[in-house]
């Protein structure tokens, strides 16, 4: 059988777009670069005592005082190391991909829910690139944009979409079709069904998908750095070429510190919006009449035959009536 020359295809294409559309990489490169070097001023320019005094009270206010007591140790354990400048540089590139993966993902996610078409043109992509090796995404990213910061930054970006993509359309999915119809009942556009219903009982889901996003830029940082990628990615793969093996251990250890602060912090926003959720179903085992309104006779019950409310869909009526009044 005679060889497919498959790769041979796929370079001549990257050599026609780097010479028929060089502006397009060249903005991309002045845009990243300029957003990750004024994140990374702004996280480093300060005191370190300001952003870890910063990090406390976040963590405090989102999720108590284990969470606060744990991010003061894990930063003071990463400026003891003397790796302070690295973690914000890893934070800038993390927040810049995370940004870029998530106004594209969200939105496909969405296009995807409401489009079985666009569902089926986009699920096979998502396994594709899930399944793609790690390193195999640096290999167009340092031809389009050299060795650098950007490369790092579009590598990380584009091996984080997918979750953002899938959890946002299961979210969506995953909405009682009995919700949509009783806001279809009121009125509601399906735009103001989106906004105001599909959205705010898919953001549990959503918020796992944007800590995923999360994480999987984070595990690109090394990876990145092998592109040259500022951080704890150049850390730690300096100290793999070197076997320097404390270098390492140190480097690998701010990110492991770095990750779980990231993890819990954006898992705990997600809980006021999933306890949102519930109330309605915790108060199902202890119904309380509703109080009429003024000029109205309390509701009787039905008569006898008539159909009961099924389990579940009191809190489905509840959640909707919540958002009448802007429908």
């Amino acid at each position: 059988m005679p060889r497919l020359p498959l790769g041979n295809a796929v370079a001549s294409l990257i050599d026609w777009l780097i010479r028929t559309i060089p502006w397009l990489f060249d903005g991309i490169s002045l845009v990243t670069t300029k957003l990750v070097d004024g994140l990374t001023f702004g996280l480093t320019a300060p005191p370190s005592w300001v952003w870890i005094a910063v990090f406390v009270v976040v963590a405090f206010v989102v999720r108590g005082l284990g969470f606060a007591l744990y991010t003061v140790l894990a930063f003071a354990l990463v400026l003891s190391l003397q790796l302070w400048t690295e973690t914000m540089q890893t934070l800038a590139v993390v927040f810049v991909a995370t940004l870029i993966a998530l106004i594209v993902g969200i939105p496909v996610g969405i296009w995807a829910a409401r489009a079985r078409s666009i569902q089926a043109v986009v699920r096979p992509l998502l396994d594709f690139m899930q399944t793609t090796p790690v390193f195999v995404y640096l290999i167009p990213a340092v031809f389009f944009f050299g060795v650098g910061i950007v490369p790092g930054v579009v590598a990380t970006t584009i091996f984080a979409i997918p979750p953002g993509v899938r959890l946002t359309e299961l979210g969506i999915r995953q909405v009682d079709p009995e919700v949509v119809e009783a806001a279809h009942a009121f009125g509601a556009r399906p735009r103001q069904i989106l906004r105001e219903v599909q959205l705010p009982m898919a953001l549990p889901s959503i918020m796992a998908g944007v800590n995923q996003v999360i994480m999987l830029s984070l595990s690109m940082v090394v990876v990145a750095g092998l592109a040259g990628a500022p951080g704890l990615g150049v850390v730690v793969v300096r100290a793999v070429t070197q076997l320097d093996v404390a270098t390492g251990f140190e480097g690998g250890l701010a990110v492991v510190l770095l990750a779980i602060f990231l993890d819990r912090l954006t898992s705990a926003l997600a809980e006021p919006h999933r306890r949102r959720l519930q109330v309605p179903r915790l108060r199902r085992g202890h119904p309380a009449s509703p109080l009429p309104e003024a000029g109205q006779a309390p509701e009787q019950p039905g008569p006898a035959g008539s159909p009961d409310v099924a389990p579940g869909q009191e809190d489905q009526a509840a959640f909707v009536q919540t958002r009448r009044t802007s429908f």
